[in-house]
């Protein structure tokens, strides 16, 4: 989906660095003296305008949250939802996900998060959906040993091939759900995407791996 160009978020992202990382690679090795405690760090990459992170972050404020977001234009929409929620325990990144190891040393987060990523439906274009083998191995390398990641779609291509790749990874399924709005879990919250697709009667899958 094309985004709306945004042509003040460049600045507006620079003029709040109480809640936008600047240089986060500055950070690696000492995100918890960033966030000056030692709660646990979840990232969602993919954070996009940010109603996940921000419901999570409310919910759980014993726990750190990061977005990370490549598209201005769409971050910045995450950013002035953190701001009115006034939510001292998110930040955001305007980074792309394959640099995350300049950015995080092993043991440094805690879970990942992807929710409703691009699909990718071509299949020479494999590798760049963030289930695959490559991915999988950069989340490994910034998560401690049993590390999880939560995954959340409402394609059912992306999500049969995502259960193919974290298998054959050597992954653990701890949960999966075909029908998450119907099953019994508790705590779920939604995304724009979430909410726009699931209204439309389209089901949408979630599992939680986990690695060994």
């Amino acid at each position: 989906m094309r985004q709306r160009n945004k042509p003040w978020a460049k600045d507006m992202l620079a003029e709040n660095p109480q809640y936008v990382i600047a240089s986060p690679e500055s950070n690696k090795g000492k995100w918890r003296e960033y966030f000056g405690n030692d709660h646990p760090i979840h990232i969602e990459i993919g954070t996009g305008k940010g109603r996940f992170i921000t419901g999570m972050a409310k919910q759980n404020p014993e726990i750190n949250y990061i977005g990370i977001e490549l598209a201005e234009s769409v971050i910045v929409s995450a950013l002035e939802l953190i701001i009115e929620e006034e939510l001292p325990n998110v930040k955001l990144m305007n980074i792309n996900a394959e640099d995350l190891r300049d950015i995080f040393a092993k043991n440094e987060t805690n879970r990942v998060y992807l929710n409703f990523s691009d699909p990718w439906p071509k299949k020479r274009h494999a590798k760049r959906r963030l289930t695959y083998k490559n991915f999988l191995s950069l989340y490994e390398d910034i998560l401690p040993e049993k590390g999880e990641i939560h995954f959340k779609t409402d394609n059912q291509g992306l999500f049969e091939y995502s259960l193919t790749s974290f298998s054959e990874y050597g992954m653990l399924l701890t949960y999966v759900s075909l029908d998450l709005h119907k099953s019994e879990y508790e705590g779920n919250i939604m995304t724009e995407y979430e909410e726009k697709f699931s209204k439309k009667g389209s089901r949408i899958f979630r599992c939680e791996v986990q690695y060994r």
